[in-house]
């Protein structure tokens, strides 16, 4: 049997205020971390790879009726997507991050994410739409592209989280960055240097 104790007032106060310290410090740690993946970035060689910005509902895929060749049938960027696409591009463009190519998923969500960044032409490539069935044929010419880029810049690659997913091995948010150096001898192409929050 379990014996109920009393907890002193000073204790009761103690556990909330170390939670509180606890955030606090990891919002540091994530700060200081994201520097050095900016820095990783700047030195150039290494791949971002970016869910698209904001589109709601950001889940459950596109509506009935998709069409690649049109727009309006898709799940589109909203205006905090698109503020998000041009906040991206000018945090590139802040930590002097030289992108030599520019991949997209040929998604209108994500070639307007890509576009919006104004960092480069933005090239479309179906490797970055995630598979639909059980062999993964794109995601293999996804670690392809990964682990076979050289710089001397930035490879930006604008996808799905659900391309995203498979290849890194981590969930990541609407706008997100994820920085993978290059690496052949890796099952996924490239191993995980950091991650950048979306922006605010």
């Amino acid at each position: 049997m379990i014996e109920a104790r009393s907890v002193r007032p000073g204790r009761a106060l103690f556990w909330p205020a170390l939670a509180v310290l606890l955030i606090a410090m990891s919002g540091v740690a994530v700060a200081a971390d994201a520097d050095d993946v900016w820095a990783a970035l700047a030195k150039g060689g290494n791949v971002a790879v970016i869910r698209h910005g904001n589109a709601p509902p950001g889940y459950g895929g596109d509506p009935p009726g998709f069409r690649l060749d049109d727009c309006t049938t898709q799940r589109n960027l909203d205006d905090k997507g698109r503020e998000q696409a041009r906040a991206l591009g000018e945090a590139f463009r802040a930590h002097n991050v030289t992108v030599d190519r520019i991949m997209a998923s040929p998604v209108c969500r994500c070639r307007e994410t890509g576009q919006l960044m104004a960092v480069g032409l933005v090239e479309t490539s179906w490797a970055l739409i995630p598979d639909m069935g059980s062999t993964p044929t794109r995601l293999l010419a996804l670690k392809k592209i990964v682990s076979s880029w050289h710089g001397p810049g930035t490879l930006v690659l604008v996808s799905h989280g659900q391309a995203i997913g498979p290849l890194t091995g981590l969930t990541v948010m609407q706008a997100e960055t994820v920085v993978l150096k290059p690496a052949p001898e890796s099952p996924r192409g490239g191993e995980v240097v950091g991650r950048i929050a979306p922006p605010k």
